[in-house]
């Protein structure tokens, strides 16, 4: 299999994904005016920005909601199914905010993201308060939908940006997650004490708190990301292809949306199939082997601040070294840089499954492994999905690639519970390993019959 990104300029070209060739150059991109660079520079601050808020949100409420959903239920199975459903809910979200953007641009499907979050935060928040534990589960629905804020959020970093930056961009806006990610968990024991000061129960304390930082993060879009940078995509295309009727402004709409257009155009990609397996299955194993560490340890007789140490490392190797990875993807191609991905991948099943419940030290290089190695296929999928699809179904493309990303995520969790109670977390590590064979095999291959960028 081929796989060659096209050159996609902001004007839109509208290749298929495939040509012919023998060597990636850029030179047929037009580069980017200075002041659509200056448009760019700050749709990636703005972006970054909202997704260090959105973080603190998304890991302040979630950090706490398993333990208040058991305590005000008095069932460890409803406590479980709290993070469950704002993963659903994120899944939910996610096809939905991406015809959102299709129609009518990054920014106001960013806002209902996060209105919608703010608004389960919100609810949320009511709930605990009130000692109901269903419609904490429904509002966590809704309060998913910050996931899939941040999700959109690297794709609209990479509308206006240029073919050799496009992965380093995309990867400065997942980068700004590891603040949130860091500091929300931190937040939630003072978000409670403020909240009992404030005279409110505080167990609803952690979730207001996410909601403030949820709205604070749609503020931040509303007032930075302008011009929207997916509406001077549709602006550019205009010029190009109706420069004689003078539509030149920036507020052209897209042409009239076909719902299957975003799968007929991943059917017709190898390439936005290459991506779209990489992700998932990165995001798959991750969330199978991260899920299911804690326990493992606990068999071994790790404490808490041990536990939280190895998956804060592990959270650290998701998100941290994302810049260095956006590079690699632009300077070595994306293709290899999903090989890279699946390599830590397989590395990360073999050390975690090889370890001893009680060798927290071993368990920790596993896990980091496994970050890094689902931010290779996070970094280089999402930009390689991107490019291999016309400017037109992007947004829709992108949108069921966060679907079955989540889906994915879904089913690793619950078989990893499955196989560790059926088996054992070393049968789980190594099942995990297995399936990624077949892609790390497809992906290499691919890497050595796809041309170097220039």
């Amino acid at each position: 299999m081929r796989v060659t990104p096209p050159c996609v300029p902001v004007s839109g070209d509208e290749s298929s994904g495939s040509h012919r060739h023998s060597r990636v150059v850029h030179r047929d991109c037009p580069r980017a005016t200075p002041a659509q660079a200056e448009i760019q520079r700050r749709a990636v601050r703005t972006l970054s920005a909202s997704q260090t808020l959105g973080g603190i949100g998304v890991t302040t409420g979630l950090t706490v909601s398993p333990l208040i959903a058991a305590s005000i239920s008095g069932s460890d199975t409803l406590g479980g199914l709290a993070v469950t459903s704002a993963v659903i809910g994120a899944a939910l979200m996610s096809i939905p905010v991406a015809r959102l953007a299709a129609r009518r641009g990054r920014r106001p499907a960013l806002l209902a993201a996060y209105g919608v979050a703010t608004c389960g935060a919100a609810i949320a928040a009511v709930a605990v308060a009130l000692g109901n534990a269903v419609v904490l589960l429904a509002a966590l629905l809704a309060f998913g939908g910050s996931t899939t804020a941040g999700l959109a959020a690297r794709y609209a970093a990479t509308d206006l940006a240029e073919p050799g930056r496009r992965a380093r961009d995309l990867s400065l806006v997942v980068w700004a997650t590891t603040v949130g990610a860091v500091a929300g968990p931190n937040l939630a024991g003072p978000a409670q004490r403020t909240a009992t000061a404030l005279g409110v129960p505080g167990v609803a304390g952690p979730f207001l708190l996410s909601g403030v930082a949820f709205g604070l993060a749609a503020v931040t879009v509303a007032v930075g990301l302008r011009p929207d940078p997916l509406r001077v995509v549709w602006a550019n295309r205009v010029v190009g292809a109706d420069a004689a009727q003078g539509r030149t402004d920036v507020s052209a709409d897209p042409a009239p949306r076909d719902r299957t257009a975003g799968w007929r155009a991943l059917r017709s990609s190898p390439g936005a199939r290459l991506a779209l397996a990489g992700i998932m299955l990165c995001h798959t194993v991750m969330v199978a082997l991260m899920s299911m560490t804690p326990v493992h340890m606990d068999h071994g007789g790790a404490s808490l601040e041990v536990v939280g140490l190895v998956i804060s490392l592990h959270i650290a190797g998701m998100y941290a070294l994302s810049p260095l990875i956006g590079r690699l993807a632009d300077r070595l191609g994306r293709v290899p840089v999903l090989a890279l991905g699946a390599v830590l991948l397989v590395a990360a099943a073999v050390v975690a499954g090889s370890a001893p419940s009680s060798d927290a030290a071993w368990l920790s290089v596993g896990l980091v492994l496994l970050g890094v190695g689902w931010s290779c296929g996070l970094v280089a999928g999402s930009a390689l999905l991107t490019e291999s699809v016309p400017v037109a179904v992007r947004p829709d493309v992108q949108g069921i690639g966060d679907l079955l990303m989540h889906v994915g995520g879904a089913l690793g969790g619950a078989l990893a519970g499955a196989a560790v109670a059926v088996a054992s977390y070393g049968a789980l590590a190594l099942g995990a390993g297995l399936l990624v064979l077949p892609f790390l095999a497809v992906s290499v291959f691919a890497a050595v019959r796809t041309p170097r960028p220039a």
